[in-house]
């Protein structure tokens, strides 16, 4: 079917068609006609289950496009990735912005409810925001939109996303029940059962438009499970080089996945020594500029951000979530450009942006589990690494190779991987801190007022459809109990009520333990007020709060720093012979707390990596984490009246948003100037803004990390400042 003839038939502008032409969109695929034979375009719920690249999303799109042009409709477009967003955020609004349909991105501020996100056709959101937004009370997302999108459905499986998406999922059906949902997914195992539970059509398929072969190299050669072999040769012994050369020789990319962050940094370096003789002379100069970005991403270059931008002049890049988001984006967009060759990453990346390659290599299919050691890795992680081969418009094929470590292992890899179906999805909603924020959600936003309409609620959702809601009754009791307990909730006769404390915890969009936690430690802070360290480890004792692994040798140096430290923390420290497993967790804690402070004490980056073994990327997660629990702590303060804690934790938040002493604060407001520019002013003699509105555009030219493109900044600013 043209989509021509589609938009004639279901009422679409022609300018839809003349759109979608320019992204080379004429024709639709096989499970796009299944899709619309099964009612997507006639208002019907559908999920979705057909490979990457076979045009879920587009069908998304003609559902969205026909109620926004047709019938004056609001969509919601629902991601589990900022990066995600940030991807269909710019390829919806290059499509269909001249059709004059208003693209609109919501992914931050959990607190805050932008009236303004009310007046975008297409409003693309992670799910946090989502359920934000729905804790806020924000009636005119359910009252506005007619078309919601669940991307990445089997997520609904995934302990951390899992249960937000569920639970959202469930209250946008419960409060507009003529709402469309479209489910979106790889090929998933049980995807009749998410069909039955979101009362929606099944489209499932194996269909391609660029057929995949997944085999197994061992001995110089690839079986695939077609039936056919093909010899790899390449005057190199090491197997993952050899197989990146193939490829390249035929003009295609790779993608190699890896276990860890160090295989992707070795990795990636191995094979930069062979991707540079595959280069044109324009593209190693366009490479150098990416690499300049690269290295020059977080103010101060790192040894990784120098490893990494030796590796991108060469065409290759390792990828990893402890790189800073800037770096991942550069390695990203040279790749979809052709410019990298070869991406060396690990599983993340099969879970996030649209990154296809003619070949992917899956190196390493075992993971440490503990306690069971090496074990392979889901099947359905292996699908999603065999999704991203193929590059449609450029391969006829794609290739999913796994490398085995022995003859005796190819058949094993076979069965364990090629010919094996994906795991079930199932939900992970009946656990205590997956359900104490929800319920308290639930209650704090006025969508439930009672027990009964709570359970009746916990009906709607996956859990119960798979299962049944009496299995999740003991864990709702579980945490109303605990709920009551800690002031947030009050009950009237059989009606359930938010107090105060219970309203602010649930659109905080914290955990109501990282509450608790929070309350109690600032309520035991005296007159002269608590230190940095005190109320950085409190942040860090919170749930919410991912802690660092602990190595071997920090357990003597923390014991010793706890010994010298004690009296500045707000938490008891357990004892290490009564609770040892609380004592280790704590340890972990103080280890998070040492981190951040170095950060604020403007510790360069390569001695913060060196010391806790973070990468930029998680300095960032933990520094903003951290920066939203101390704006949770203050306004916590604030509500109950604890003057003495809300100075400091103003201070802090600000000084940690920035990483930076407090003698730093007024010049890191100045657009550009980070914590590495304004300890350079700061040394020149730019101690204030007033320093810097007296000085000489030139003088400040002159200042290390400043130059004469940034100045012109910083002076323009400055003079725009009232005196």
């Amino acid at each position: 079917m043209k989509v021509e003839e589609l938009c004639e038939k279901y009422g679409l502008p022609s300018e839809v068609a003349v759109a979608l032409e320019k992204s080379r969109i004429t024709t639709l695929y096989p499970p796009q006609i299944d899709a619309v034979k099964k009612g997507a375009l006639d208002g019907k719920n559908l999920v979705l289950a057909i490979p990457t690249a076979s045009g879920k999303t587009l069908v998304a799109e003609f559902c969205m496009l026909k109620s926004i042009l047709t019938a004056g409709g609001k969509c919601l477009y629902i991601v589990p990735l900022r990066a995600l967003a940030s991807e269909k955020y710019e390829e919806f609004k290059k499509k269909y912005g001249p059709l004059g349909v208003k693209v609109g991105i919501g992914t931050g501020d959990f607190d805050v409810v932008d009236p303004k996100l009310a007046r975008y056709d297409i409003l693309i959101a992670t799910s946090e925001k989502v359920d934000s937004l729905l804790r806020h009370r924000a009636k005119w997302l359910a009252d506005i939109i007619s078309v919601v999108v669940l991307d990445e459905i089997h997520l609904i499986g995934d302990p951390g996303r899992g249960p937000t998406l569920e639970i959202l999922t469930a209250r946008l059906r419960q409060v507009k029940p003529n709402l469309q949902v479209l489910a979106l997914s790889a090929t998933i195992k049980n995807a009749d059962e998410i069909a039955g539970w979101l009362d929606a059509e099944l489209v499932k398929s194996e269909w391609r438009p660029v057929p995949l072969k997944k085999g197994v190299y061992y001995g110089e050669r690839i079986k695939f499970d077609d039936g056919s072999k093909r010899a790899i040769k390449a005057k190199i012994k090491d197997e993952l080089a050899a197989l990146t050369i193939d490829t390249l020789r035929e003009k295609g990319q790779v993608l190699v996945f890896v276990s860890t962050r160090r295989s992707a940094q070795t990795a990636a370096v191995l094979v930069a020594k062979n991707a540079r003789e595959f280069l044109s002379a324009e593209e190693c100069k366009e490479l150098a500029a990416v690499a300049k970005r690269i290295e020059g991403a977080l103010g101060e270059s790192t040894r990784t951000c120098r490893l990494l931008a030796d590796c991108v002049r060469n065409g290759s890049a390792f990828h990893h979530a402890g790189l800073h988001h800037a770096q991942r984006k550069a390695i990203e967009d040279a790749f979809k450009q052709n410019l990298i060759k070869v991406i060396c990453a690990t599983p993340t990346l099969a879970a996030g942006v649209n990154l296809p390659s003619r070949r992917a290599i899956i190196r390493d299919y075992r993971r440490y589990i503990e306690p069971y050691g090496m074990q392979f890795i889901p099947v359905l992680e292996f699908h999603q690494m065999c999704g991203r081969a193929g590059r449609p418009k450029y391969d006829k094929y794609g290739e999913a190779v796994l490398i085995a470590k022995g003859k005796g292992e190819v058949r094993a890899l076979f069965e364990e991987f090629i010919r094996a179906e994906p795991e079930r999805i199932t939900s992970k909603l009946a656990t205590e801190p997956a359900l104490r924020t929800h319920v308290l959600a639930s209650i704090a936003a006025g969508y439930v007022n009672d027990v009964n309409g709570l359970l009746d609620f916990m009906k709607q959702t996956f859990f119960a459809y798979q299962y049944s809601v009496s299995d999740v009754e003991r864990v709702v009791e579980r945490v109303l109990d605990f709920l009551e307990r800690e002031g947030m909730i009050r009950s009237q006769g059989k009606l359930l009520l938010a107090t105060p404390f219970g309203e602010h915890v649930s659109r905080l969009y914290i955990d109501p333990l990282s509450a608790v936690i929070l309350r109690d430690g600032i309520k035991g802070i005296a007159a002269g007020g608590p230190t940095p360290l005190g109320l950085l480890h409190l942040v860090c004792h919170a749930p919410d709060m991912g802690r660092l692994y602990l190595r071997r040798h920090d357990y003597s140096d923390l014991e010793l720093f706890l010994k010298e430290h004690g009296d500045e923390f707000l938490t008891q420290i357990p004892d290490p012979y009564d609770e040892p497993d609380r004592y280790e967790f704590f340890l972990a804690e103080v280890k998070t707390a040492q981190m951040l402070q170095a950060w604020l004490d403007e510790t360069r980056e390569d001695d913060i990596h060196e010391r806790f073994g973070v990468g930029a990327g998680d300095i960032r997660r933990k520094v903003d984490t951290a920066e939203w629990l101390l704006y949770a702590a203050h306004e916590l303060a604030r509500l109950l009246k604890i003057k003495p804690a809300l100075t400091p934790l103003r201070k802090l938040r600000e000084r940690i948003r920035y990483g930076v002493k407090e003698e730093l604060l007024e010049l890191v407001q100045l657009r550009g100037v980070g914590r590495v520019r304004a300890r350079s002013l700061f040394k020149a003699g730019y101690r204030r803004l007033a320093d810097i509105k007296r000085a000489d555009e030139r003088e400040l030219a002159r200042v290390p990390y400043i130059g004469t493109e940034i100045a012109p900044s910083i002076t323009r600013q400055v003079k725009g400042m009232a005196s």
